[in-house]
């Protein structure tokens, strides 16, 4: 009988094991379900567009006829109600039962809110979608005055995305520090010092405690967490995902921030498998559980999920080393592998905006922070990809140029 494969989300990781399972099975049936009303799209382009220097055209990577010439059955605007992993059948709004032989859960997830008052009001916005998109750039090129919370990655597009539109914004941190679990403070103040160029200015030891409307309900001031009032008719939080994965509730599906699968991206539960960034993954690499929701991962999640789907046996293991960098200053930024994570550090200080951070774990690189020169990062991932331990030997790795044979040699010869 021919092999039926359901697919809930058509995100990159969703998008690419439709691919290779069509490549792996050619008379399949793929179906792939998103609540989205539009097929994939680049989320790395869309923080251009909201930026105002992209075109709505580049950054769609899929038109629906895509789908259609690979035969796979694509389902917008379809919300999953529920699954019943006994039966293998998947459940829709639309009181549609889609059965399925292997089912792939790579639904992302949705930006948490913030737990203040008036977090929902208009003129609070959360970045994650492309439609998020056209409402952040609508917003934004009109307003005078912003608001930013959240000391990460996505926070970060968010101010510059004030930046680049003239918005005179405050960037609310609640430590001392941006992105603090993998820059130190000095790594750091080369970032503050970008956003500060851009017209964004930090705020630290700081964070939203409440939000003030006008009459009609739009955001017009920033409360913080110290009582100061920030004028905000423009307001950008990213704190976080919350996984979308309610539908699988009562499944028996194990979960622990994120959805729990082994290196060849199963799940706990027979014939079900995830892929994207809700997942906590086995990690070949570092021996344990982890996370990670660059968009290269997400893409080679999908495509092993699939490649192992597609098998009578597990076939290929999740093997990566992530990156994801940032564009948004005069300098570039490069973090990869784990860099908030491990036991030991080196970093070393060369420029006003050049610095570069790497990060240990058992005498063996597992991650980093590049900033003004991303020439070591090839050499610093194939470290990281061989295991190869460097104890006694972790300053050579801040060199400019980075002799991989010097680290052959044995921690006393140096």
């Amino acid at each position: 009988m021919t092999e039926s494969y359901v697919i809930i989300g058509d995100g990159i990781a969703g998008s690419s094991a439709a691919e290779t399972l069509r490549e792996e099975s050619p008379d399949a049936d793929i179906t792939v379900v998103t609540d989205e009303g539009e097929a994939l799209y680049n989320r790395i382009l869309i923080k251009e567009f909201a930026k105002g220097k992209l075109p709505e055209a580049p950054i769609s990577i899929h038109e629906e006829n895509w789908y259609e010439e690979r035969d796979i059955d694509l389902e917008l605007n379809t919300y999953v109600t529920d699954v019943d992993v006994d039966a293998h059948e998947v459940h829709t709004h639309e009181g549609e039962t889609l059965a399925y032989d292997k089912l792939l859960v790579a639904t992302g997830g949705t930006p948490a809110q913030l737990p203040v008052e008036n977090s929902d009001a208009e003129g609070v916005h959360h970045f994650w979608t492309f439609q998020d998109a056209r409402g952040i750039q609508e917003h934004a090129s009109e307003a005078d005055t912003g608001v930013v919370i959240g000391a990460g990655l996505l926070g970060i597009d968010l101010a510059a995305i004030c930046g680049a539109q003239d918005v005179d914004a405050k960037y609310l941190m609640r430590g001392d520090s941006w992105w603090r679990y993998a820059l130190s403070q000095e790594g750091a103040e080369i970032i503050h010092e970008g956003l500060r160029n851009k017209g964004v200015e930090p705020v630290f030891q700081s964070g939203a405690a409440e939000f003030v409307t006008d009459d009609d309900g739009r955001v017009e001031a920033t409360i913080d967490s110290n009582g100061e009032r920030y004028e905000s008719d423009f307001v950008g939080a990213a704190i976080g995902l919350n996984f979308n994965v309610e539908f699988m509730q009562g499944t028996g599906l194990e979960t622990d921030d994120g959805v729990v699968v082994d290196e060849y991206m199963q799940t706990n539960l027979e014939d079900v498998y995830a892929a994207g960034d809700i997942t906590q993954f086995y990690d070949t690499i570092l021996g344990e559980q982890a996370q990670n929701g660059s968009w290269g991962s997400a893409k080679e999640q999908g495509q092993t999920a699939a490649k192992n789907m597609a098998a009578d046996d597990e076939v290929e293991s999740f093997r990566w080393v992530s990156s994801y960098s940032i564009t948004h200053f005069e300098f570039p930024f490069l973090s990869f592998g784990h860099p908030t994570i491990g036991d030991d550090s080196v970093e070393r200080k060369y420029s006003d905006t050049e610095w570069r951070r790497v990060v240990f774990k058992d005498g063996k690189v597992i991650g980093g922070v590049l900033i003004g020169d991303l020439a070591p990062q090839s050499t610093l991932k194939q470290l990281i990809r061989e295991e190869r331990d460097v104890s006694g030997q972790k300053e050579l790795l801040l060199e400019p140029e980075i002799d991989v044979d010097m680290l052959d040699a044995p921690a006393q010869e140096q």
